[in-house]
């Protein structure tokens, strides 16, 4: 039943669009309509370079969500149970937490260069905020009592961390996987835009919308991210579903 009114809504969505079009409302050279798109779309898929460049931002992303993963659980867990350490490292988590990823692009440029690891590095830095504060959010709302049991039978922190917290944790975990997966997805293909790569669908609109001006290949590339992270939420929702569905709600930090 989801899946039926998400999909009218959808359909609706392109009929106005293709009706604002077609009765001249809205050039066709500014705003191809959703017909002429979507056969772009079915032109790209059959072209090499084209999926070369969906496969280089898809790569850049699970590449870099495996490395956010990695660097903000185990962060994660240690800042939401050493709380002097939570504390001493405050002030400098708020002050890079807020700073745009595509403002770092220029440092990140000399530094790194403009090569894969360019787009991967901002993506990182984007994608371990929402997994960090997920997990360092759970640890504060465990129950005290677990700890103290755990505790009062002789088992080690590192212990208590990895069969307490974490499972306790794991929901709220998910969900801060879950927004970074969109965050990185985003970042990946801006800094493509943004930076000039040699591959990915960002360099591919770059390159549509500052040659021929081709607004079909610009929107048939945007189109093609916009389902790339569909089914990315979509699968990792329903993963989540099926992970913890003894969890009444996965959590979402403040």
């Amino acid at each position: 039943m989801r899946f039926v009114r998400n999909l009218i809504g959808l359909l609706g969505f392109l009929l106005i669009w293709e009706a604002v079009v077609r009765v001249g409302w809205v050039d066709q050279n500014d705003l191809p309509p959703p017909t002429v798109v979507f056969a772009r779309i079915g032109q790209l898929l059959g072209d090499v370079e084209f999926v070369r460049d969906v496969v280089a931002s898809a790569l850049a992303w699970v590449i870099a969500m495996a490395i956010s993963v990695v660097i903000a659980v185990p962060a994660g867990l240690v800042l939401g149970s050493v709380r002097w350490l939570r504390e001493a490292t405050k002030a400098v988590v708020e002050f890079l937490r807020p700073i745009p990823s595509v403002a770092l692009i220029p440092l990140v440029l000399i530094v790194i260069g403009g090569g894969p690891e360019a787009k991967i590095s901002l993506a990182v830095y984007a994608s371990v905020w929402p997994i960090l504060f997920n997990t360092i959010y759970a640890l504060a709302e465990i129950d005290p009592l677990l700890v103290e049991t755990a505790r009062s039978y002789g088992t080690p922190r590192s212990r208590i961390l990895t069969s307490v917290a974490l499972p306790h944790a794991a929901p709220f975990v998910f969900t801060g996987i879950r927004m970074a997966a969109a965050i990185s997805l985003i970042v990946v293909i801006s800094t493509e835009f943004l930076a000039g790569a040699k591959l990915g669908i960002g360099q591919f609109v770059l390159e549509a919308s500052s040659g021929a001006n081709r607004m079909d290949l610009v929107l048939a590339g945007t189109v093609v991210a916009g389902v790339l992270g569909f089914i990315v939420n979509e699968g990792l929702e329903r993963l989540g579903r099926r992970l913890f569905r003894w969890s009444t709600d996965e959590g979402t930090a403040a």
